[in-house]
């Protein structure tokens, strides 16, 4: 899983390289458990590298703090909830927790960070991953108790979970805001064209020269890319595989991608992308992709309506690609008799 996520992240810099000499300075670091890279374009070297400095300060300080498993604000907020106490966040995490509660409500459920439990009995809570599948028992006991972001309660600066079940995993969330914080901070050091990747989440600041930043989308069966387009100033792109997190038991895969409804990971889905604009762009790419991979090939693009997101895809488990008109017009696959199934 290691290597696909870096290769993802090398494409992309295949693609940013491949233009010959250019005033580009790149960096690569490695955070939230993956290799992130930010490259400035037609900045003095000095400057960028103190503004790329600053960014990756910025990814380790949320990765401390949103830490699921280790210590951290997080998983110390997570010990007060099993305990059915209340605890003083910050005001940075008490704002995370309730714009998570209304994009899981947004996604009538789909998207839930409240299931730490079940993504930690399937060992994915984890820098490595064993192939074993989790008791059945104690899955339909976290699945009677019900987590869901809705349980939190917040008084001033306070929270606390009317279900003691609730246990907070922001993996689905912390690189899309991260991504949003870096392109804030490289404005205000004044970086005008940038282009920032953590694992696949890939947002633009500005342009490469004279032209929009390109970027590539994993294949998520082969090496290389599936497709490429150009990503323009404020778009993000963001993917959720089951080739990113995942083990193999009895010739099954089986992803971090966690059905809320189920308790087991998402079937039938080998990829989803999305492209997303506005204020907070970045957070979307990462948070709005999860709804559609878990409504699956029959309802991703109701998923997709719900969160209002014009242009996404999904790879279903036969390499089939679904994808909205919208996106299709803005991508150049690489295999051009690629079977394509397009939607309104």
């Amino acid at each position: 899983m290691f290597w696909a996520r870096r290769f993802f992240i090398l494409s992309v810099f295949v693609l940013l390289s491949a233009c010959g000499k250019e005033p580009l300075y790149h960096e690569q670091g490695y955070v939230f458990g993956t290799l992130v890279d930010v490259s400035i374009y037609g900045e003095d070297e000095a400057q960028a590298r103190l503004a790329v400095g600053e960014v990756l300060r910025e990814f380790q300080r949320l990765h401390d703090r949103l830490h699921a498993w280790q210590p951290s604000e997080l998983s110390e907020l997570n010990a007060a909830f099993a305990k059915g106490e209340a605890k003083a966040v910050s005001p940075e995490l008490a704002a995370m927790l309730r714009d998570s509660a209304q994009l899981s409500e947004k996604s009538s459920g789909l998207f839930n960070p409240s299931i730490g439990g079940l993504i930690g009995l399937w060992g994915f809570q984890s820098d490595e991953f064993k192939p074993l599948l989790p008791d059945a028992g104690k899955i339909a006991t976290l699945l009677q108790a019900n987590p869901r972001m809705g349980d939190l309660v917040f008084d001033n600066d306070k929270v606390s979970s009317r279900n003691r079940a609730v246990k907070l995993d922001l993996g689905g969330y912390a690189k899309g805001y991260a991504l949003d914080r870096a392109v804030e901070l490289l404005r205000k050091r004044g970086i005008h064209n940038a282009l920032v990747n953590i694992g696949g989440n890939v947002m633009a600041l500005g342009k490469h020269g004279d032209r929009s930043w390109r970027v590539g989308i994993q294949h998520p069966r082969k090496s290389g890319a599936l497709a490429t387009l150009e990503l323009r100033d404020g778009e993000a792109i963001g993917t959720s595989g089951d080739y990113q997190r995942y083990f193999e038991l009895d010739g099954k895969r089986y992803c971090h991608l966690i059905d809320p409804r189920s308790g087991w990971p998402v079937q039938g889905v080998q990829a989803v992308t999305i492209l997303t604009r506005g204020p907070q762009a970045g957070l979307l790419s990462d948070a709005a992709s999860k709804p559609l991979f878990v409504a699956g090939k029959d309802g991703w693009r109701a998923a997709a309506q719900r969160m209002g997101l014009p242009e996404a895809m999904l790879v279903d488990a036969q390499g089939v690609i679904h994808l909205t008109a919208a996106l299709q017009k803005r991508l150049e696959f690489a295999d051009k008799n690629v079977k394509v199934e397009v939607l309104p």
